[in-house]
């Protein structure tokens, strides 16, 4: 789910003549999503600046390291740990008791914790500090009034119908594996995740620009999804 978050990122951010790399980047959260959001930023030179959990966010000013992304997921895994254990190891991490990460100043942010975690403020902080792209990890972590914050103003927004689209596309390409008693190495279920993260955000832009949403990547996910439904119900002869 998070590579695959940060691909379909990647295809949005280029549709719009911008890069990944060299981006500073909000995580909330700090489990699965969340940690391999961050690594794959991390591979494709995005600067990440936060993870949290319910008790604050741990802030590194000038991005997480691989060694600290490291020692943050020794402490949430191994140690069963709160993000502000590992504030307390980083003589450069800034521990914001009871905050959210969207008040920082990013270019990027990627809500990887709960549903409803970005509410109309958060919403109207992150416009105010110049975020140009939202792209949901978690199941509808932005409500709608922050949506609409982001429509209006022009922000690249990711649903997590589509965005988080990763997971379940994994676990597709087990079952086919497992069908064909095969066995895919790691870059192979990576290169595949990339086509296929890639081709839901062309797909949403497609249907958006088709029904006149210019780039509303909402609208055009959820007008695929819906075409999508209506095309296999009239394939199987239910309509």
């Amino acid at each position: 789910t998070g590579y695959g978050c940060v691909y379909f990122a990647r295809a949005a951010l280029e549709a719009h003549g911008q890069h990944i790399a060299g981006k500073r980047a909000l995580v909330s959260g700090s489990g699965n999503v969340a940690q391999f959001t961050a690594k794959k930023l991390l591979a494709l030179g995005a600067k990440v600046l936060t993870f949290s959990d319910s008790e604050g966010t741990v802030h590194e000013p000038d991005g997480f390291t691989e060694e600290q992304l490291a020692q943050l997921v020794a402490v949430k895994q191994k140690r069963g740990g709160r993000v502000s254990e590992y504030a307390r190891l980083s003589p450069t991490a800034v521990f914001l008791d009871g905050e959210r990460p969207w008040s920082i100043a990013a270019d990027i942010a990627f809500p990887s914790a709960t549903q409803n975690e970005i509410d109309d403020a958060d919403g109207a902080a992150l416009v105010a500090n110049g975020v140009v792209g939202v792209f949901e990890g978690a199941n509808m972590p932005s409500t709608p009034e922050a949506i609409a914050r982001f429509e209006e103003r022009g922000v690249i927004f990711g649903p997590a119908k589509a965005s988080n689209a990763g997971g379940v596309a994994v676990s597709g390409m087990e079952m086919a594996q497992n069908a064909q008693r095969v066995s895919w190495d790691a870059e192979t279920v990576d290169r595949e995740l990339q086509a296929v993260m890639t081709r839901i955000h062309g797909e949403c832009h497609a249907a958006a620009v088709e029904y006149g949403f210019g780039g509303n990547l909402k609208a055009g996910a959820n007008i695929a999804g819906f075409k999508r439904v209506a095309d296999a119900l009239r394939d199987q002869g239910a309509v």
